[in-house]
């Protein structure tokens, strides 16, 4: 059992944690300011090193208006054998007027008779601006094989706070059950091993960066797809999906289109998490 509460404001000109709250197995280590524009980046620690059967984490984060905050692990996050129960993240995010969160975590790996499942629930004001990237790559087994995982089941609930209540701007479901279905083939996985996913919700999200984004994703050794949601109060929904064969090729190709973002929107510098 892990569980992390933090929560973020403006202070003195930059972001700063408002509240910050541990209990089990995560840490969060002290923030850092990678530049000079006020944003503040923690890192997620799980001292345990890995997820295991019936573990349960419970994440909370609350970005208040005008802040910002860049949350990423200080490595990737390993299943392994989860024999009698499935391993769970539950994610909580709400963002203020004018907030931004980017959620940069490094890849996870699904080992043999592994399963894991994530929820990931956020609240957005029509202000807001949210990025998130994730990696999903299988974990070394005796016989070589790619998919000797039970399941990774990912789910993204993202709402809009409007005048008139809250609504569903976007619904992300994936689900892979190796064992009962041939996720290698046509309409899955495409003969590929590794899945990468970007999630953007901003106001500024339209078809033209749509196709600037699957423009900048044909350099690299992947299958790509990007799909738009609908518009609520203003703000619209980006889902990127990407194959492949490996965990750097995709790190590289989800980078490429946050720093795109990152430089456009904000003016920043590509972003340079200096983990190893």
């Amino acid at each position: 059992m892990g569980r992390l509460e933090l929560g973020v404001s403006v202070g003195h000109g930059r972001s700063v944690a408002l509240h910050q709250f541990h209990e089990g197995a995560l840490r969060v280590l002290r923030p850092h300011y990678l530049d000079d524009s006020g944003q503040v980046c923690y890192v997620v620690v799980n001292p345990g090193g890995a997820y295991l059967g019936a573990d349960l984490f419970l994440i909370d984060v609350e970005v208040g208006d005008s802040a910002s905050l860049l949350l990423t692990t200080q490595s990737a996050t390993k299943i392994y054998r989860t024999p009698g129960s499935f391993a769970e993240q539950r994610m909580t995010l709400r963002l203020g007027e004018g907030a931004r969160l980017e959620l940069m975590p490094d890849q996870f790996i699904a080992y043999r008779e592994a399963s894991y499942r994530q929820r990931t629930s956020v609240t957005l004001q029509p202000s807001s601006s949210l990025v998130m990237a994730e990696v999903v790559t299988p974990g070394w087994s005796p016989d070589g094989a790619a998919f000797r995982y039970e399941e990774v089941r990912l789910r993204n609930h993202i709402c809009v706070e409007t005048g008139a209540g809250t609504e569903l701007l976007a619904l992300d479901n994936l689900l892979i059950r190796p064992p009962l279905h041939d996720v290698t083939g046509l309409g899955f996985m495409e003969g590929y091993s590794h899945l990468g996913s970007l999630v953007v919700a901003d106001p500024r999200v339209d078809q033209a960066l749509a196709d600037e984004l699957h423009l900048l994703t044909a350099d690299h050794r992947a299958l790509t797809g990007i799909s738009l949601t609908r518009t609520v109060s203003g703000t619209t929904g980006l889902v990127l999906r990407s194959l492949s064969n490996s965990t750097d090729e995709l790190n590289r190709l989800l980078r490429s289109c946050t720093d795109l973002l990152r430089g456009r929107w904000y003016g920043q510098e590509p972003l340079d998490l200096r983990k190893h």
